[in-house]
Formats: structure tokens, sequence, C-alpha cells
């Protein structure tokens, strides 16, 4: 493991410390497991999965039921990456 050395609100440093009595871990572990969470969830990694499925559809990889997929293919991934 990495020792890092972060600073906590007295709120965050609060809650944490009630989830780790609560879970029975440590406090560490809390902010471990949340990081872990947010990592998880961060913006682009979700939307990376349904975006590469949505533009695998278009790909031809499944049928997309359009008929211009050869013509307009750019339209429709700049649709699925939501530009």
């Amino acid at each position: 493991m990495v020792r890092t050395q972060i600073q906590l609100t007295e709120e965050q440093s609060r809650r944490a410390a009630e989830a780790a009595r609560r879970s029975g871990i440590s406090m560490a572990e809390v902010i471990r497991r949340s990081l872990d969470l947010y990592l998880e969830q961060e913006p682009g990694r979700a939307a990376g999965v349904a975006t590469r499925q949505a533009a695998a559809q278009i790909a031809g990889m499944f049928r997309s039921g359009r008929s211009d997929v050869s013509e307009r293919h750019d339209d429709y991934l700049a649709e699925a990456y939501g530009r």
C-alpha cells in the first residue's frame, strides 16, 4: 500500500469515524472503500461502457435496424458518444 496523507473537514472526519465504528473497520478502510466506489462511478467510466455498447451496435456488431449506417456512421457515433 502507498501511504497518503489527506485533510478532511470536521464533518467528513466525524461521518467517516461513525461509518467505521458501525462497520467494525478502520477509518482508513472506509476512505479506501469510498474512493473505490467513487472511481467506479467516475464520469466517463460508467458512461464509457454504455457508449461502447451503443457504438458497437451502430458499427454492426448487433443489428441496429438502421439502413443508412454506411452513409451516416459519423453522425451515429457522435450521437452515441454524446457529442
